[in-house]
């Protein structure tokens, strides 16, 4: 393994160690086993170098979670049935991945300093709509309209990104997945045409 590569895995321990803020080049440097000097030679600064890897993780997370929702639900389940095992399986995640999730909504703080932070946040939230919109609606990615992907998608997208709020505040009080399911039943009484 290179010094890039030793300097991106060893930030990722970091990350899963401490608050992003907290995270200094020395914690870099020993966790990696390289010198501060290869910081700035390979990424030019500690920031760059932190991005870098929380991209490299939430990547990695990503892909794990999409094969997991992928195979969400249970083969002659309703619908209702497959829709509370997906939210089973990101419940699961946000204890499973708890330091990743925080250390996303750290980045999402740090994003307003940061273009590249945030032109690859809101990619991915574009990526996450479609997604979603496309899983939900057992359609090809490429097939999804624009118009599903920002009502189901960005609805799907904004509960998520709720439902994780609640979860890393206060995990014994935050919903269910059968919780959500009923939620959303009542919700869409409030909205049904008259």
């Amino acid at each position: 393994m290179g010094n890039r590569e030793a300097l991106l895995a060893g930030t990722r321990r970091c990350l899963e160690e401490k608050d992003w803020g907290r995270i200094t080049v020395r914690d870099i440097a020993t966790a990696s086993g390289v010198s501060m000097a290869a910081i700035g030679y390979h990424f030019g600064s500690r920031e760059a170098l932190l991005t870098a890897a929380l991209i490299e993780a939430i990547d990695d997370w990503g892909t794990r979670l999409g094969r997991t929702l992928a195979a969400y639900g249970t083969e002659g389940a309703t619908a209702a049935e497959r829709y509370e095992a997906l939210w089973t399986a990101v419940i699961r995640s946000f204890t499973e991945d708890r330091k990743l999730w925080l250390a996303t909504m750290e980045a999402l703080v740090q994003a307003e300093h940061s273009d590249d932070l945030r032109r690859y946040l809101a990619g991915g939230q574009a990526e996450g709509r479609r997604g979603l919109a496309a899983l939900l609606g057992g359609t090809p990615e490429g097939d999804v309209d624009d118009a599903v992907v920002r009502t189901l998608g960005a609805t799907q997208l904004a509960l998520f990104t709720g439902l994780m709020t609640q979860w890393l505040t206060d995990p014994e009080r935050a919903p269910r997945a059968a919780d959500v399911v009923a939620g959303l039943r009542s919700l869409a009484g409030l909205v049904a045409p008259d």
